[in-house]
């Protein structure tokens, strides 16, 4: 028997309808007559399926700060100075990469007007220039148009039954998405009575699926999603998502740079303390400790973070946030005025059992080393095994180097990797973490130009299927380069003589004839810690392959072709595609 929603103050009518529907011929009866339940437009079941049904705007938060709307793809934006196209949800990723790529750069966005843009309500209108964008957020969350259900979903197709005062069927659609069900709920009248056809389905936000049966079932089901899931919408800057950031966790400065003089080399990795009453203490490399006060306010168009400090000048200053997610908070004061902070939870003030057991976990494969500003390309896919009695190998499978290892503290209370390799000065320093997750971790050599990226890799992601499906198609035959372009210059005639054969062991061989020497390189496919499947090649010192080597995402792939692509930290994009001989 079909089911549908109730609403209680019609419960006595509804008895006399049913009494009267034979007389009534111009109406089409309702299916049922146990569990005939209706709703008004504007209660607030009504009200949680607009919520859930709106336009959720907030994966395009990185460019225009609110949730309440969306921009209409394609358009264009410039990070940094660089042009970049944004035609899908998957290019918004690239700029947070240009974001996040390296650690001292400006972060500055820029969108290309005018815009098309596209409401909570699925209006869209044109917006021409900064001003009327800026507008636009304020107008809609003060209004709170962005206070949409992103964290459940309904499952297509749906049908939706209207009635009238006599609770009698006058109508019915079946709507196919969220627009359709939007609109069709905001262009009924308050007092209009409204009805779908249960048992309906709903997604939650981990994928898994729940049916209902009435009214009752479908609000708990949406309010229940609601308060289990984030729906804060994070890139959106408000004054109290600021403070409990601060308090959090302490910080790392990352860069200074007041009245156009860069001094990130003097306060790189200070660490700061932000307390709920309004002290923050920053601490030195040395371990020596500075006292000020902090406080947060709201701008013309910005929160404002308030640092004062007798004997730090150049951190005194109210100033504008101008970024606040993905571990940082970015002031800037205008040109020539900015500080960047790096949220450090985890690698300062905990015990070096933290680290030791994660190292000891797993491998950990070597994403990038950076020595003295330049990056030591020949080490790169090439794993570290940290064992008992602080013993550590570092291998490629073929070779294997042996040192000592250990998790100290220094002054500042910050975890430290003391590595010791007498073959491989390339990793033996007192690595400072920088970065702490399950599967990555980040250490640096006090100053931005030491860097050691390690991501971990549990027995050799043998229960990943892609992983290995990929591996087995890379050493079914030998391999071409079909194709190498750096940043759309096409340089695929320098490989032109080069046969590649992947093999077993991590080993790589790359020939240009019987009779000529061959190449030994690496090669290895892990799944990352951002979920993507990684394809890195290294050719070591071999200069004429040295623009291969890198760790590359992987495209596409099938049984003769292979296609990878890499984004450098200028948004320059490398395209490098085998194909089987």
């Amino acid at each position: 028997m079909k089911k549908f929603m109730s609403y209680l103050m019609f419960s006595s009518l509804l008895l006399a309808a049913l009494s009267f529907t034979s007389c009534q011929e111009e109406f089409e009866e309702l299916p049922g007559e146990d569990d005939q339940e209706a709703i008004l437009a504007s209660s607030s079941t009504a009200q949680l399926i607009k919520r859930t049904s709106s336009k959720d705007g907030s994966y395009d938060n990185i460019v225009d700060g609110a949730s309440c709307f969306a921009i209409n793809f394609p358009y264009v934006v410039k990070v940094n100075g660089l042009e970049v196209n944004i035609d899908a949800k998957e290019d918004l990723k690239l700029i947070k990469q240009l974001f996040n790529e390296v650690e001292i750069d400006d972060d500055i966005l820029e969108i290309i007007f005018p815009i098309q843009v596209t409401l909570s309500d699925y209006t869209e209108i044109t917006i021409n220039n900064k001003e009327q964008l800026r507008q636009k957020v304020e107008e809609c969350i003060e209004r709170g148009d962005d206070d949409d259900i992103s964290c459940i979903d309904f499952v297509y197709p749906i049908v939706v039954y209207s009635f009238n005062i006599d609770l009698q069927q006058t109508g019915n659609v079946t709507v196919e998405n969220d627009m359709q069900l939007r609109r069709y709920f905001a262009e009924r009248g308050d007092d209009d009575l409204l009805s779908f056809d249960f048992p309906i389905t709903l997604k939650l936000y981990d994928d898994t699926q729940v049916s209902v049966s009435n009214n009752a079932e479908l609000a708990n089901a949406i309010e229940t999603a609601k308060s289990e899931c984030d729906d804060d919408d994070d890139d959106e800057l408000t004054q109290e998502r600021l403070q409990e950031y601060l308090v959090a966790c302490p910080w790392l400065v990352n860069e200074v740079i007041r009245a156009n003089v860069n001094s990130t080399d003097q306060y790189f990795d200070y660490v700061m303390n932000f307390t709920e009453d309004g002290n923050v203490v920053m601490k030195d490399r040395g371990g020596n400790s500075l006292m000020g006060t902090w406080s947060t306010g709201i701008g013309e168009n910005r929160l404002l973070l308030k640092l004062e400090f007798e004997a730090l000048v150049d951190f005194t200053l109210e100033w504008p946030v101008y970024d606040l997610g993905d571990g940082k908070i970015k002031l800037y004061a205008g040109e020539g005025e900015k500080i960047i902070m790096k949220k450090a939870c985890n690698i300062i003030d905990n015990t070096p059992d933290t680290l030791r057991e994660i190292l000891g976990e797993c491998s950990w494969v070597i994403k990038k080393v950076e020595v003295n500003d330049e990056e030591l390309d020949r080490l790169l896919g090439y794993g570290f095994n940290f064992q008992a009695e602080g013993v550590v190998t570092l291998s490629n499978e073929s070779n294997v180097s042996e040192g000592t290892w250990a998790i100290t503290t220094n002054a500042q209370g910050r975890l430290v990797m003391a590595i010791t390799m007498g073959d491989e000065p390339g990793v033996s320093f007192e690595w400072l973490l920088s970065d702490l997750k399950d599967k990555r971790l980040k250490f640096n050599i006090e100053d931005e130009h030491y860097e050691l990226i390690l991501e971990r890799v549990c027995d050799d992601n043998a229960d990943d299927g892609d992983v290995a499906e990929i591996r087995n198609i890379m050493m079914g035959g030998e391999w071409i380069v079909a194709n190498y372009s750096d940043d759309e210059v096409d340089e695929t005639e320098n490989y032109d003589p080069y046969t590649f054969a992947f093999q077993a062991g991590l080993l790589l061989q790359a020939t240009t004839g019987e009779a000529e020497p061959s190449y030994p390189g690496l090669w290895r496919i892990i799944r990352d810690s951002e979920g993507e499947l990684k394809f890195y090649l290294n050719f070591g010192l071999t200069e004429s392959l040295a623009d291969l080597s890198d760790d590359w995402k992987i495209v596409s792939i099938d049984a003769d072709r292979l296609e990878l692509k890499d984004i450098s930290s200028d948004g320059s994009m490398d395209i490098l595609v085998f194909e089987k001989k």
